[in-house]
């Protein structure tokens, strides 16, 4: 969707030739200078595997129970395991950005400065709209350590025909190398540009677009190029009739699983449950033949609608939650009246994921056609943003959200422009991003939680984990590797982790 000019307030110009493009590409992306050289070659990578003892030594261990010959508790043999999350990912780039900027500023130079995640992107003309979406995404913080610590070409899908061999990534992983491990204020994304546009040609030139369009566009390409399933089975829908959601909906994950495998089915994706009820007029004159088909969907994000009514967030989720009426020329097919009839459809949260991506709908066309902006003041929740009341499932993780970043639009559908607002893993401070400016900023003088410009908002879920002195918790967003074969990490059966996982907001078990 084509937005009209972007109103940009940096001196950055907007009217960049392709030629001079091509130009700075050759020289910003493919021959880094010698000072950046290091710092964007020096971060290990790991696998999936990781070694740790078998549980029932460490069990043995932690009673103190000593060696057969009367020695110490011996220390075991360490033995090679799938991982079940990416907290071993965590572990070494947090330890490896720490350790490229001692190396990096060894001499002293801009020693006190840690600019890790507050590096600015360059407009390149009518781009800001890819620049706010890019932040957000770079202060998600287990995908950055995916593209960062993770040996993620080695699950690059060559062979999928939905991908692009991996250029997306790789382009995208480059990106994220240039914003937690240069030394540069700002980075020109021309090479990620470039890509994106033969990926995906509607972003093509330098047109201002939609950031939403291009945040759902980079998420379901990445998830192609790194999608682990390499043949994709026809899996044909079970017709549910909501007698048993709660088992119905883990065979639906359990067949979209079979299909889709990745980094991003592990991070964004959740499910909802959507029922259709059949309203068809009977000869008694009663409605309805009494026929009810539930789906379980996966989703990436929530597109939430806002009206005159809606002050925060939670009223445009229950609005998204609605039973509408569906008539005229949106009748469904009964398949038991073997006829399209008038039906009510309702969607409801069932399974949420642990990064939770909300995008609110202030774009909208008449029946004209005519494009509109809704400019009316949502509040949303910075933090403890508790849905567990939203969420139909009785099953999974305590559904609680910390706000970490923002993509604004302010001004009008012909012309205006797009920033972000994103919290740093390091400092806990929150930051501005303009663009190539990037600076510090108070949430409450800036008014983050409320106002007309917030567009997508960015959730995680985070956890309560106990400590090793079973006193001190740490809240944590823990991401769990889905696959077919582990099905006690998928979102419905970690209720069986109860005496391990907390509500961060009580003792409660979730």
């Amino acid at each position: 969707v084509i937005m009209g000019n972007c109103t940009s307030s940096s001196n950055e110009s907007n009217q960049r030739t392709e030629h001079a493009v091509r130009h700075e590409r050759q020289w910003s992306d493919r021959v880094p200078n010698q000072k950046n050289r290091r710092a964007l070659q020096s971060m290990a990578r790991v696998g999936s595997r990781v070694f740790r003892q078998s549980s029932m030594e460490l069990d043995i261990n932690a009673a103190g129970i000593p060696h057969e010959n009367g020695g110490q508790p011996k220390q075991g043999t360490l033995k090679e395991h799938k991982a079940s999350t990416y907290e071993h990912v965590h572990q070494i780039v947090e330890e490896g950005i720490d350790n490229c900027h001692e190396t990096k500023y060894a001499d002293g130079e801009n020693s006190s400065r840690n600019i890790s995640g507050k590096v600015g992107l360059s407009n390149l003309g009518n781009t800001c709209f890819m620049n706010s979406s890019l932040q957000c995404l770079s202060n998600t913080i287990p995908l950055t350590d995916y593209f960062l610590g993770y040996d993620f070409r080695g699950e690059i899908n060559y062979d999928n025909f939905l991908g692009t061999k991996g250029q997306m990534v790789s382009s995208y992983a480059e990106l994220t190398k240039h914003l937690w491990l240069g030394s540069d204020s700002s980075y020109q994304p021309t090479g990620f540009k470039s890509n994106l546009g033969e990926f995906a040609p509607q972003f093509q030139g330098y047109e201002q677009h939609d950031s939403q369009e291009l945040l759902a566009l980079l998420l379901d390409g990445i998830h192609e190029d790194l999608n682990r399933v390499e043949s994709r089975p026809y899996i044909e829908d079970n017709d549910c009739d909501g007698s048993n959601d709660e088992g119905d909906a883990i065979t639906a994950w359990s067949h979209y699983l079979q299909r889709n495998r990745s980094i991003i089915v592990d991070l964004f994706q959740g499910q909802l449950r959507n029922t259709m009820t059949c309203r068809n007029r009977q000869p008694d004159g009663t409605f309805g033949c009494g026929h009810v088909n539930v789906k379980f969907d996966p989703f990436m994000y929530l597109s939430l609608p806002i009206s005159d009514k809606c002050n925060t967030l939670d009223d445009c989720l229950d609005l998204f939650c609605e039973e509408e009426l569906l008539a005229g020329d949106e009748q469904w097919y009964c398949p038991k009246c073997k006829a399209h009839v008038d039906a009510t459809k309702k969607i409801d949260l069932f399974m949420l994921p642990p990064i939770l991506i909300i995008h609110l709908k202030r774009f909208s066309f008449s029946t004209w056609g005519q494009k509109s902006k809704i400019d009316r003041s949502i509040r949303y929740p910075l933090s403890d943003w508790n849905l567990s009341k939203k969420k139909q499932s009785q099953s999974g993780c305590n559904p609680l959200y910390d706000l970490y970043a923002v993509s604004h639009h302010k001004g009008n559908v012909s012309s205006g422009h797009y920033t972000a607002h994103a919290k740093n893993r390091f400092d806990g401070e929150w930051y501005n991003f303009n663009d190539s400016q990037v600076h510090r900023i108070d949430p409450a003088r800036e008014q983050l939680g409320s106002g007309s410009s917030a567009y997508c908002l960015f959730y995680n879920r985070v956890e309560r984990v106990p400590q090793a002195n079973g006193r001190h918790v740490e809240k944590k967003t823990i991401i769990r590797r889905q696959s077919i074969s582990r099905p006690e990490l998928w979102p419905h059966l970690q209720r069986a982790k109860a005496a391990e996982w907390k509500s961060v907001l009580s003792n409660d078990f979730v």
